[in-house]
């Protein structure tokens, strides 16, 4: 692993303050200085470093997101997702985890798998080096009750190793599901604790009972597992504030009491709503008989404006909101998760500083690796993007791959940057790459 030298480049280090214009160390896997300069000068030479000249281009940390679906196979049904063989289904994962990371997701916190072990053995083969791909927290499936969402067995086919979810029903059933699935080596548990229109039961629906969430918790904890779960009802956002489930996912209906729960508690939850899946639900499914008359009779459209909403009053509150929006569904491809950022700028109201700290700075402890990663500051990972184009002029310059003319993580390159001799940084030109020597 050889240093590196980003000079003459504009520096957002996820603290929140304004770009600077500077250079970066990066040394083994971690920064190991930052130092602001003028444009167009350039920190002393290190010996053997190559020394990346910027020209101006934008330097940020590597993006995390926070409700990510490897094993979701851009088709249009959970059936369809789950009954991939696991084959192919193993290879998928490998092709998505590359995509993510192409695209400058450095971190990615699974929200569940289609099959039991798939995100773990995901992790793994990224962690060994077997493939390449962003830091990645593993999912169990998603757990849910006879019914539930999730639950895809038929009558004549009612083995539960063909469902799309695990499916217990009662207390019991559900601690040897948890201890199940931290057998097979899952950082999170994940648990369906609202419907979903799309599958016929209304998000504002709940399906287990306080018992089994109890369980659900007390036993992931022992094992040492976080708990994430589906909660689009106010019944279960409350549920998992009471409960000390730390991931909310969507959070679409909220009322004065959830609002203050939260709040109160806003430290200990993370919240990724989801907006491109109900946004592309309600207006950009027709290829997949999902008109807007049938989304808006599913009750989406209406759901879209009550989570709109919600995420409002959750900015104003303080209460953090993190990119995630269920991608790996027909209409939500994998590789257009930078919509997220243009949706909380769009509808919630965030600046284009805002957005770029959800997918930054606020993605460390919800990785739980605290300020080591989301930041360009001394000590910390070197996960590090370089963008061509400056994301709080434009937050979707981030959603065009060609933009994003570096990916580094753990201190090497996934994507170099280009290269051609003493020519500045634009619009994809390459960037000046030399090396000193001794």
């Amino acid at each position: 692993m050889s240093d590196t030298l980003f000079t003459n480049v504009k520096i957002f280090d996820g603290g929140g303050e304004a770009p600077f214009t500077g250079d970066v160390l990066v040394q083994g896997n971690h920064i190991s200085r930052v130092v602001k300069t003028g444009y167009g000068a350039r920190s002393a030479p290190v010996m053997g470093a190559r020394v990346i000249d910027g020209a101006g281009a934008f330097l940020m940390p590597g993006m995390v997101e926070a409700h990510t679906h490897f094993s979701w196979n851009n088709q249009p049904s959970l059936d369809a997702i789950q009954r991939m063989p696991p084959e192919e289904h193993i290879l998928w994962c490998a092709e998505v985890a590359k995509i993510y990371l192409d695209m400058g997701w450095t971190s990615c916190v699974g929200a569940a798998a289609a099959k039991p072990r798939l995100d773990v053995v995901i992790r793994n083969a990224i962690n060994d080096g077997t493939i390449v791909g962003p830091g990645y927290l593993a999912a169990s499936q998603e757990i849910t009750v006879p019914g539930g969402l999730g639950d895809t067995t038929q009558p004549h086919l009612p083995q539960h190793e063909f469902a799309f979810g695990a499916i217990v029903s009662g207390a019991e059933e559900m601690r040897r599901c948890v201890r199940m699935f931290a057998k097979y080596g899952v950082d999170a548990l994940k648990i369906n604790l609202s419907g979903e229109s799309i599958t016929g039961m209304p998000g504002e629906m709940s399906q287990f009972t306080e018992e089994e969430i109890r369980v659900c918790v007390q036993e992931a904890k022992a094992w040492g597992k976080r708990v994430q779960a589906h909660a689009r009802s106010s019944w279960s956002i409350q549920q998992c504030v009471k409960q000390g489930i730390e991931v909310i996912y969507h959070a679409s209906f909220t009322d004065s009491e959830t609002l203050d729960m939260l709040e109160a508690n806003k430290l200990a939850h993370h919240v990724a709503p989801g907006l491109a899946w109900l946004i592309n639900t309600s207006h950009h499914a027709s290829a997949w008989g999902l008109t807007p008359e049938v989304t808006r009779k599913m009750g989406y459209h209406r759901e879209l404006d009550a989570a709109i909403e919600s995420m409002k009053a959750m900015r104003k509150r303080g209460i953090r909101i993190l990119p995630g929006g269920d991608y790996g569904f027909a209409w939500t491809p994998h590789g257009t998760n930078a919509k997220d950022l243009e949706n909380f700028v769009k509808f919630v109201g965030m600046s284009p500083m805002e957005a770029l700290l959800s997918a930054t700075a606020w993605g460390g402890p919800m990785m739980k690796m605290g300020k080591t990663i989301g930041y360009i500051r001394e000590g910390c990972l070197a996960d590090i993007l370089l963008v061509d184009g400056d994301p709080l002029v434009d937050i979707t310059v981030l959603q065009d791959k060609a933009r994003i003319l570096s990916v580094m993580k753990d201190g090497e390159f996934h994507r170099a940057p280009p290269m051609r001799d003493n020519r500045p940084l634009r619009s994809g030109a390459p960037v000046t790459v030399n090396r000193w020597s001794a």
